[in-house]
């Protein structure tokens, strides 16, 4: 059967209405009574059922301190200038926790008496009433209470409270069995991949298994993960039937775009019914779900992060759907183990495609005490983005343009520490990314966003960062930073920071093997530069030793190709798509590249005055002088420290 052309790139809700329509009916809650000795398998698990206590919590009258168990009645009109004194055979010691005994009514503190030394009598400094320092029976908890109600998520304290009511067995929901099923000739085992050292061109690491069973996990629900199977229609068809068999829900991996390999429509179509294929989202867009059997089949993109998204919007609603009869517009904040949710402020545009849903991963940061966001990048296959961003957001479909300033509804994934993190923006350096480890040792934070030096000073000047870094150099007086501060500061006070001096030159490939001495060479017909964006001051830097050597930009092949750090450039040279870049020499070195040395440059921090005491830049500070991050520096080589 094939997919209607109306359940054809189809918006989030449809895909929904289209969930709902086929497997609610099959909505049909099982229960399993599980012992409490087996925590694992009821944590974060829903009771079937209200539990009611079998015993009251305490069971006998406990002393709440420690002290002596007496007669209320027997300590009337005591004081410390008139205190009673009993005999021993009407009072009892007793420890906090213990039983009181049956004559006893209170208890008295030790610090309110004290024992004469000839008689063994107590001497009572203080009047008790009934009950004082006594825990009575069922004070917590009485027999026939209910402790929990149906519906309730099992917690840690609930399990406690359960073992000290007398229940030693809940019932809770079965839990769907859901298996993955990753497919491609180019995908490779984790744990291959991770013992190859250089992995065939072409060949991509099966992650997202990994990246499925961290969200089972948080989610409470078990996953299976097949075996990789190629991408060979009966194989995977044998496979799809096999599961469909023995799993609650199917979980396919890749295969579900228009490519001569991308056999999952049509094998879901001829076994059962494809009941969606494609959604008007971004990433995401070539999922598709489809039913086989009574088993629903959800075919996954390949890119982790399209995989993510529809983890969150489609499969998660489904396991709810399945397990608890529906779901409601919060189930997508669950989806993604929201902390908080919030309206913040974008700190630069964004623009999304017209009619499409888009997620976007983004960094938080507080400013003027506003809460910010900086979008991350948007890729579908972009693993670093996911794993770094604070949070997430679905844009609408109508949303096309998000001017800066622009408000935005978001779900918060971190404990983000909003008075004490800052953010930089300026120049990329290899030195500062290692910074940040050493910023939190010292109860800061921090957030490093490279948009050149020019861009940096630019955002500092808007008040749209705490910190920039800058080594621009003047073509005319020669002098770095200078005159640029002076331009972008205005009236404000910036203070300046020299950390130390970067070698820059010329990156070119292993054995330098175009002969590239000079930036002359770079003109050359038989060689193709990478360069940096406008406004950073690598660029700058370039754009200068052009001018000296009279050359135009425009016979320089490669000039307008832009990299977005000194480490992408040098990747670039090793992957053979440039032969030059100018760049620092830790970047060269760390890809093992030539270097052709042309000058050392200042790098420095500016930061208004109004900013320093900000915790975050003070950690900063600190940070700089820390011997360790110093010896990371060092290591990386091509710094040099200011006198």
């Amino acid at each position: 059967m094939v997919v209607h052309a109306e359940n054809e790139h189809i918006s989030l809700e449809k895909a929904w209405d289209i969930l709902r329509n086929h497997f609610l009916p099959l909505y049909r809650p099982e229960s399993v009574v599980v012992p409490l000795k087996s925590v694992n398998r009821l944590m974060g698990k829903r009771l079937t059922q209200d539990v009611v206590a079998k015993r009251n919590v305490p069971h006998f009258n406990a002393s709440a301190v420690d002290g002596f168990a007496i007669r209320s009645s027997s300590s009337v009109y005591a004081s410390s200038a008139t205190p009673v004194i009993l005999e021993k055979m009407d009072f009892q010691w007793v420890n906090t926790g213990l039983a009181v005994d049956h004559q006893s009514d209170s208890v008295l503190m030790v610090e309110d008496s004290s024992i004469d030394g000839n008689t063994g009598n107590l001497i009572i400094f203080k009047s008790l009433s009934a009950g004082e320092n006594v825990r009575p029976v069922g004070e917590d908890v009485t027999r026939g209470q209910v402790i929990g109600r149906a519906g309730d998520i099992i917690t840690s304290s609930f399990l406690s409270l359960c073992i000290a009511s007398g229940i030693y067995e809940l019932e809770i929901f079965s839990l769907p069995e859901t298996i993955y099923i990753p497919t491609g000739d180019e995908i490779v085992s984790p744990q291959e991949w991770i013992s190859t050292d250089f992995p065939e061109s072409g060949l991509v690491a099966e992650s997202n298994s990994t990246l499925l069973k961290g969200y089972f996990h948080e989610w409470g629900i078990p996953l299976h993960v097949h075996e990789i199977l190629p991408d060979d229609p009966d194989i995977i068809r044998k496979a799809i039937k096999m599961a469909v068999t023995k799993y609650d829900l199917v979980l396919i991996g890749a295969g579900s775009a228009k490519g001569k390999k991308d056999h999952i429509a049509s094998i879901i179509s001829e076994e059962g019914c494809l009941l969606f294929h494609w959604l008007l989202m971004k990433p995401g867009r070539p999922a598709m779900g489809g039913i086989v059997g009574n088993t629903p089949v959800i075919d996954l993109p390949g890119f982790p992060m399209s995989t993510a998204v529809v983890l969150w919007s489609i499969v998660y609603p489904l396991l709810r759907l399945i397990t608890q009869g529906d779901y409601d517009n919060s189930v997508l904040s669950k989806a993604v183990s929201s902390k908080e949710s919030y309206e913040m402020t974008l700190l630069s545009s964004h623009s999304s495609p017209p009619g499409i849903s888009e997620w976007l991963r983004f960094k938080a940061v507080e400013l003027n005490e506003e809460k910010r966001i900086i979008p991350l990048t948007s890729g579908s296959s972009t693993l670093w983005s996911l794993s770094e961003t604070d949070g997430l957001c679905l844009l609408p479909a109508k949303t096309l343009e998000c001017p800066k300033g622009t408000k935005v509804s978001v779900w918060v994934t971190k404990d983000i520490p909003w008075k004490k993190r800052v953010l930089y923006q300026g120049s990329n350096d290899p030195a500062l990314d290692r910074i940040v480890t050493y910023v939190r040792k010292y109860s800061g934070d921090i957030v490093l966003r490279s948009v050149g030096s020019m861009g940096g000073l630019a955002a500092l000047s808007r008040d749209e960062c705490h910190l920039a870094a800058a080594h621009l150099l003047d073509p005319v007086t020669g002098v770095y930073n200078e005159s640029f501060i002076q331009d972008f500061c205005g009236n404000e006070i910036w203070e300046r920071f020299l950390i130390y001096k970067r070698v820059q030159g010329i990156i070119v490939g292993s054995g330098n093997p175009k002969s590239i001495n000079t930036v002359s060479d770079l003109a050359r017909s038989d060689v193709r530069i990478i360069n940096r964006q406008p406004g950073a001051g690598t660029r700058v830097l370039l754009d200068m030793l052009l001018q000296q050597s009279g050359i135009p930009s425009t016979s320089v092949s490669g000039y307008e190709t832009q990299s977005v750090s000194h480490y992408d450039a040098a990747n670039r040279i090793v992957a053979g798509v440039a032969d030059a870049a100018i760049g620092i020499k830790a970047a060269s070195d760390a890809m093992g590249l030539d270097f052709i040395p042309i000058t050392e440059e200042p790098f420095e921090i500016i930061i208004p005055l109004k900013y320093m005491e900000h915790p975050g830049i003070k950690a900063f500070l600190d940070a700089l002088q820390d011997n360790e991050w110093k010896k990371n520096v060092e290591d990386l080589g091509g710094y040099i420290w200011s006198a």
